[in-house]
């Protein structure tokens, strides 16, 4: 394995995710903190697929998580060509119900995906791709010292629905409803909120429904207090 050129990780916890739940701006969610508890080992830099391939089937190393990978780039200690799109562990379409201890997080989906990083000129871009399309792209490899324990302190199963259907029934009232009414009261002809209320309400709904694409409330961030989620 000399040509893959590893660095050491401490452990350390970590902040990941997105609390932007926007269409366009928005990424996985929620924003959570994870802790990884033991050193581990981590490739410098994305490792080709034909010598990542023969590492994995020698059970030397295994391809990095996202939680992994977000830990080690926390402190500088890797790096990537401009233009290299390089495969994590994990497969997710968001984070609930994830074990916040540095463990790939794999959710069962009809469509098999995984994690890449694609970087850029002073930063990189986090998007999920399927596993067809990535079979020949390079890895992240670790090598890891621990077995995960299976007591370890997990996302929610799921996001609080109740808090968006209210949040969406406030924003569509707000910013689409009462301003189509009033756009009404003083623009059309008379009798044409009486006859026309229905119309009014459900273009109100789709106004405020479309500046989810640009916008919506931060959601909270899970950080870990005494073995117990704390919103932020």
């Amino acid at each position: 394995m000399t040509e893959i050129e590893w660095v050491s990780i401490p452990p350390g916890a970590v902040e990941m995710g997105s609390n932007n739940r926007s269409v366009l701006f928005g990424n996985l969610g929620p924003r959570h903190i994870f802790t990884i508890n033991s050193p581990f080992e981590i490739s410098k830099y994305p490792v080709e697929s034909d010598l990542a391939r023969e590492v994995l089937a020698q059970d030397e190393a295994h391809v990095a998580s996202e939680s992994e990978w977000e830990r080690a780039m926390s402190i500088g200690a890797i790096t990537g060509e401009i233009g290299t799109i390089e495969v994590l562990a994990d497969s997710a379409t968001n984070y609930w119900g994830k074990h916040c201890d540095g463990r790939p997080f794999i959710q069962e989906n009809p469509i098999r995906t995984r994690r890449v990083r694609t970087w850029k000129k002073g930063r990189t871009k986090k998007s999920t791709r399927p596993i067809e399309s990535i079979q020949d792209f390079p890895r992240r490899l670790v090598k890891r010292t621990s077995n995960y324990d299976d007591n370890v302190l997990s996302l929610p199963a799921r996001a609080d629905n109740r808090r968006i259907v209210f949040e969406e029934i406030v924003i569509c009232t707000l910013i689409g409803i009462i301003p189509s009414f009033v756009w009404a009261h003083f623009n059309a002809s008379q009798g044409y909120i009486a006859e026309g209320w229905l119309n009014l309400i459900l273009g109100g709904v789709f106004m405020g429904l479309c500046t989810g694409i640009f916008w919506r409330p931060r959601t909270p961030t899970y950080l870990e207090n005494d073995g117990m989620w704390k919103l932020e």
